[in-house]
């Protein structure tokens, strides 16, 4: 997505897709789960996480509802900031080396 003044259509859709996506992994929803409990199709709520489709008003509000969230949440353009991220990122590299330390630890006493 690029960084204007100006917001395109294009742009809203991918956000409020991406958004759908955070809050449906939030909630540990799979894409049938949520579009059962939003009354749409599989595909429809695939084609709208990939900023394909863009719902009617009345599916927003039942997609909102059904992930427990503000409509205008759907539409933030970053639920993460930036900054967030990279903090993020690196506690996850962190954490992966620390793992793979104490697996690699627990394996050489077990050779012994």
């Amino acid at each position: 997505m690029k960084r204007t003044n100006r917001m395109t259509g294009q742009d809203l859709k991918l956000i409020f897709g991406k958004n759908i996506k955070f809050y449906r992994f939030h909630r540990k929803f799979s894409q049938a789960i949520l579009a059962e409990k939003a009354d749409i199709s599989i595909t429809f709520l695939s084609n709208i996480e990939r900023g394909l489709k863009f719902p009617k008003p009345d599916i927003i509000t039942k997609i909102a509802e059904s992930l427990e969230v503000n409509v205008y949440e759907l539409f933030k353009i970053s639920i993460v900031p930036e900054d967030s991220k990279k903090l993020i990122n690196q506690l996850s590299a962190d954490i992966l080396s620390k793992v793979n330390q104490a697996m690699e630890d627990v394996f050489n006493e077990y050779k012994k």
